[in-house]
């Protein structure tokens, strides 16, 4: 018979890295929180370092795992971090952040973007599904029949002659126009993305998601940062397929 701890090393620690705060907590294979929702805060100068010092401190809390998912927010493929826009600028191209993670904690890691994660906890698995995320920035999920597609950085896509999503809906935005108008904007890009796409069902998360005050149509549901952390559960019964690798601790790093 397996022992508490050989059981708790099937545990993951799940990582939500945002532009804001960086949020951590144990789950178990099946998704149920075994720890508090931890978050600290995103240092000023957010550099691979930086962050890989505040994610070491939060798995310092959660007890005993044996696995760890990461969200990341901007454009990841196998393990590799190509765009950070709202971390720090210049200092994310081409880093090796999972292995990093892997190497500094001495665990499997799986990292995909933190729209990707939040989307695997919170799709109903039927058809094909967006989930949205309101924060720093803009992010975005695609899902078909609950398989996580490939990544799409569709919040850099123009909207404006001088905006991108990121910059027409994202923090800066919000605190600049206020949340009548930010909240107006919202519910175009809704509608851009209801007619472009033809979406089964939307998602609506992140930190802002909870200033949306405007009456949602039937197909579009709100969800919260706490539902979709639980998404580093499922990250590990995905196979590993498009942009998905798992990262193992370096023998040098043991």
């Amino acid at each position: 018979m397996p022992n508490k701890q050989e059981n708790a090393l099937n545990n993951i620690l799940s990582v939500d890295i945002g532009g804001s705060n960086i949020k951590a907590c144990l789950l178990s294979p099946d998704g149920t929180a075994l720890s508090e929702y931890t978050k600290l805060p995103t240092p000023v100068k957010s550099t691979p370092e930086a962050v890989l010092i505040v994610i070491k401190q939060l798995a310092a809390t959660m007890g005993t795992f044996g696995k760890i998912s990461v969200g990341f927010p901007g454009y990841v493929k196998q393990g590799v971090v190509y765009t950070a826009p709202n971390l720090a600028k210049g200092k994310w191209h081409r880093i090796e952040l999972a292995q990093m993670i892997s190497d500094s904690i001495g665990k499997p890691v799986r990292l995909i973007n933190d729209a990707d994660l939040q989307g695997l906890a919170l799709v109903d698995g039927e058809g094909f599904e967006i989930v949205m995320t309101f924060g720093t920035g803009f992010g975005t999920a695609l899902l078909y029949d609950g398989e996580l597609l490939p990544h799409l950085e569709l919040a850099h896509l123009p909207i404006t002659n001088n905006k991108d999503y990121d910059d027409y809906v994202g923090d800066k935005a919000m605190r600049k126009i206020g949340i009548k108008e930010w909240n107006e904007r919202v519910a175009r890009v809704i509608d851009i993305y209801k007619t472009v796409f033809n979406f089964d069902k939307l998602f609506l998360g992140g930190g802002n998601s909870k200033y949306i005050d405007f009456k949602l149509e039937d197909h579009v549901k709100m969800a919260s940062n706490r539902e979709g952390i639980k998404g580093g559960a499922k990250l590990w019964k995905v196979q590993e397929k498009y942009h998905l690798v798992t990262k193992h601790p370096a023998k040098s790093a043991l």
